[in-house]
């Protein structure tokens, strides 16, 4: 996968941080990366750059150490205990593990993504507990510490080093976490209580997060009942969150990892995807307690990510087209991408007004959260005359819904209206049936 980021501190941080550290640990990490290396991928030790008598009687600097390398120009480079790359790699036995780790992805031996790659694998089969530190710890002097002993383990451990090191880590804990807003930080919602993730994803996603696509789940689910629908690999779908009717919250993809959603790779892999239970007919609606707790997701998923503002452009060009500011966030339905109804009238028909109240939270307005609207209505049935033979009769209001068979020319009540692809006006037929266009009925 590509690494995400403008300047190599970004992309390490980035991938430091898909592989679950906190922003302590990856502090930490990077701030010794940052001692041992400046975090650049080719650097041989300098002791031994220009040294002819330490490399075989050959004067490398970075560039051409790198590259006799690569070519088998110089074969010393497991023996030679020249520290090079990100981690300043030294003894033997870690060369050469690093060595056939590049060899097997087909890369240079400088190649930044093939070491950071590296960095975790050793870190996962040799240092096990360094990696756990880093993904628990709550503190950038603890996790460079924990670098510092038991991972880089110089000749000089002393507390200055400690020190130095630390504020490296610390600069880069204030430049990522707690700075840049298009930074991702890729961490989970706390509101989810249920974790069942499920193997159907990509990891990590190849984009920053800037868009939410909320779905609706078509049957009115708990939070895990929604998790285990995507946990067969037979599946071939999953969501990064699903809202269950009782408005509890399921992880089922990381953040950090794209989901199975949307028919859309390149919007899955921009986007946090959300199921959200809800009724299996037109409109799909949902619970109060669902929608709630949806309107709570929404804003903290924002919130954790810098964004300060929530965008519905009601339009799949417009969106699209459209280049969000570091500090804003775009909601897309899956209908765009799909010949589905999905997200449902229920939810589709309150995009705006998802978009104006979670915004209205990010910028700190004190608002009480709002009821769903009822799905009941003022709406004055009516009696139509049907002058077309055999009118398709659809699911949903659109011709996108499937056929649930043909009604005759006659008189019909209309129950209900609602816009839709392939005609002017759907109408809701009372035997409740089906929708039919209203452009061959007149009304009596």
């Amino acid at each position: 996968m590509p690494l995400i980021g403008k300047t190599i501190d970004e992309k390490i941080w980035n991938y430091l941080k898909a592989q679950g550290l906190t922003d302590f640990g990856a502090a930490g990490l990077i701030g010794n990366l940052q001692a041992e290396s400046g975090l650049s991928s080719t650097n041989l030790q300098n002791s031994f750059e220009n040294a002819p008598a330490k490399t075989g009687g050959m004067g490398y600097t970075d560039a051409s150490y790198t590259a006799a390398v690569d070519s088998g120009a110089y074969t010393g480079f497991v023996s030679d205990r020249a520290g090079y790359g990100l981690a300043q790699w030294t003894y033997p036995t870690r060369k050469q593990a690093l060595l056939n780790f590049v060899k097997t992805m087909g890369r240079s031996i400088g190649d930044l993504e093939a070491q950071l790659g590296f960095l975790i694998t050793e870190l996962a089969g040799s240092f096990p507990r360094v990696l756990a530190d880093l993904k628990s710890t709550t503190s950038v002097q603890e996790a460079s510490d924990c670098v510092l002993l038991n991972f880089e383990r110089p000749a000089d451990q002393s507390q200055s080093v400690k020190n130095k090191r630390a504020g490296y880590g610390q600069a880069f804990y204030d430049k990522f976490a707690k700075g840049s807003a298009d930074v991702m930080g890729y961490t989970n919602s706390s509101l989810a209580t249920v974790k069942l993730i499920s193997p159907n994803k990509n990891s990590p996603r190849n984009k920053p997060l800037d868009i939410i696509t909320i779905h609706c789940f078509v049957g009115q689910v708990t939070a895990k009942r929604g998790c285990e629908v995507f946990q067969p690999t037979s599946k071939n779908a999953s969501c990064n969150y699903v809202v269950g009717l009782d408005g509890g919250i399921g992880l089922c993809v990381e953040e950090k990892d794209r989901s199975w959603c949307t028919s859309s790779a390149a919007n899955d892999n921009r986007a946090v995807t959300i199921e959200v239970a809800s009724d299996t007919a037109h409109p799909y609606a949902v619970t109060a307690k669902a929608y709630a707790a949806l309107l709570d997701l929404v804003t903290d998923i924002c919130r954790r990510n810098g964004k300060r503002k929530l965008l519905w452009l009601g339009d799949k060009a417009k969106t699209l087209a459209y280049k969000p500011a570091a500090d804003e966030m775009l909601l897309t339905v899956h209908r765009w991408y799909a010949a589905k109804a999905c997200p449902g009238e229920y939810l589709f028909s309150r995009q705006a007004a998802i978009a104006e109240e979670v915004t209205k939270r990010l910028g700190g307005a004190s608002a009480p959260t709002p009821a769903p609207p009822n799905t009941a209505t003022d709406f004055e049935s009516y009696t139509v005359r049907v002058t077309a033979t055999n009118l398709n009769i659809r699911k949903g209001a659109g011709t996108n819904f499937h056929s649930a068979g043909y009604i005759k020319p006659g008189v019909y009540t209309i129950v209900e209206e609602a816009d839709g692809k392939g005609a002017t006006r759907w109408g809701k037929l009372k035997s409740g049936m089906g929708w039919i266009s209203l452009d061959y009925a007149k009304k009596v």
